[in-house]
Parts: structure tokens; sequence; C-alpha cells
């Protein structure tokens, strides 16, 4: 008599159906879709405002003091391109925070929001790898966040150009910002997602799952600060070497979902 063996779907047909469906639900989530777009469309709003109300309105004397005493690189520009530089790189530290807040939550749903809505049950009884099952859902919360960050910094970009000064300009379009965007966000994007995951595995809310995994917006805030008032210099050597980090974190932090993610155990434990 002969067995019949399930076979497991290709890997690039698996990520495909996986990402399609994954944009599909997410789309039909008017508040999954409203908490994604808002992050980045008031960042991207306030910054070019703040911009551009910094090149109309000159800086008093007492704003220029606190600036040259917070920033003291920023002490031999002239005091309007000074700030108007401050607030220009200010906004960039802000874009950082983008993907670690956004995909995170779209993690999240997709896991927990899965699990109420008892949709994942079918999925992890087929025939699937929990590797391939999680790098799918992983890229499908990765991708539309970089492309957010990516078309919102575009923007941003533009708008600085446009109205802001040349410290300004030169703030936006610096080597090591420009390779952060280009570099970091995606390494940070996946950081949050897998996060996002591993964190699901063992949370049921996704109000405590949120909180636990804004925490990794700590260490972004706080070396960002230091940057911007220059008590730290990042520069594109030290972003090369947090690049490589943070690919092994990923790598780590992906692989303990992939151990934390026990289809049995789930199946059983969620219903």
């Amino acid at each position: 008599m002969t067995a019949i063996v399930a076979a497991s779907p290709a890997r690039p047909t698996l990520v495909r159906a996986v990402c399609i469906r994954e944009w599909r639900e997410a789309l039909g989530n008017k508040l999954l879709v409203g908490m994604t777009l808002l992050p980045p469309v008031v960042i991207l709003a306030t910054g070019v405002l703040a911009v551009g109300a910094a090149a109309i309105n000159p800086p008093s004397e007492r704003d220029v003091q606190a600036l040259y005493a917070a920033a003291p690189a920023a002490a031999g520009l002239d005091p309007k391109e000074a700030v108007q530089g401050f607030i220009a790189t200010y906004f960039l530290i802000l874009f950082m925070l983008i993907p670690t807040v956004v995909p995170l939550t779209m993690a999240i749903y997709s896991i927990i929001g899965e699990k109420s809505a008892r949709t994942l049950e079918p999925l992890l009884a087929t025939p699937v790898g929990v590797g391939d099952l999680l790098f799918a859902k992983s890229l499908a919360s990765t991708i539309p966040s970089v492309l957010v960050t990516w078309l919102a910094y575009a923007i941003y970009l533009g708008s600085v150009i446009a109205l802001g000064s040349s410290a300004a300009e030169n703030a936006v379009t610096a080597p090591r910002w420009v390779l952060a965007i280009v570099v970091m966000v995606p390494l940070l994007t996946l950081l949050s997602v897998n996060l996002g995951i591993l964190i699901s595995t063992r949370v049921n809310d996704v109000r405590v799952a949120q909180q636990i995994g804004g925490l990794v917006v700590v260490p972004i805030v706080a070396l960002g600060i230091a940057q911007v008032t220059g008590r730290v210099v990042l520069d594109n050597g030290v972003f090369l070497q947090m690049a490589v980090i943070l690919v092994i974190i990923d790598i780590a932090v992906f692989w303990l979902a992939k151990v934390a993610f026990q289809r049995e155990n789930i199946l059983v434990r969620w219903r």
C-alpha cells in the first residue's frame, strides 16, 4: 500500500501566497491601516512645517544660546542655519522610529489577530515549515513598513531642500543618514517584526505585546539624542558596524521566534 505524503509548497510560492494573504487582510482592517500610516504622516507633516517655520522666523537669542549649549558642534554656524540644521536632524531621528513602531503593530496583529479570528490554525495544519511561515509573515510586515519609511524620507528630503537652509540640506543628505535610511531602516524593521512575532507566541493580548515590543524604541531615541547634541559622533564606520550588529541580532531573534513558535502547542493551547 502506497503512502501519500503531503508535499510542502515551494518557498517562493509560499512567501508570495502568505504576503498576498496578509496584505489583503491588512487592507481590510481600517484600524490597522490607520495605525500604519498615521506615524509617518504625522512625523513628515510636523517635520516639514517645523523646517519651514524655522526658515521664515528668525530664532531668538535665547533659543540660539540654548542650541549652542545643547549642540556644541553647531557653535560656528549662522544661528538661523544652525537652528534649521538642528531641527532637520532631529526629525531624521523620528524617521528612524517609524520602522520600529509601524511593523510591530502589523506583526503582532498577524499572529494574535489571527489567533483571535481562528484563522491561524488552518494555516498551521498545512505541511508548511514553521521557518518558512514565519519568514513569509515577517516579510509581509517588513516590505510595507520599509517602503512607507523610504517614501516619507524622500518627501521630507525634497521639502527640506526646497524650504530649508544649506545647513538643513546638508543634514538630511549627510552620507551617514542616507546610509541609515537605506540600510538601517530595513534591519530595524526586521528586528521589530521578529520581536513582535516572538512576543506574540507567548502573549495573547495585543496591547501587552505592543508595550513589551515598544521597548526597542528606547535605545534608538537615546542614541539619536546623543548624536544631535554632539555627545556621540556617528560616522559612516559606526553606522556600518551597527548594521553588522543588527544583522546578527535579526538572525538571533528570528531563530528564537522560530523556536518559540511551536506548531502543536499553539494548535492546542490557543483554542
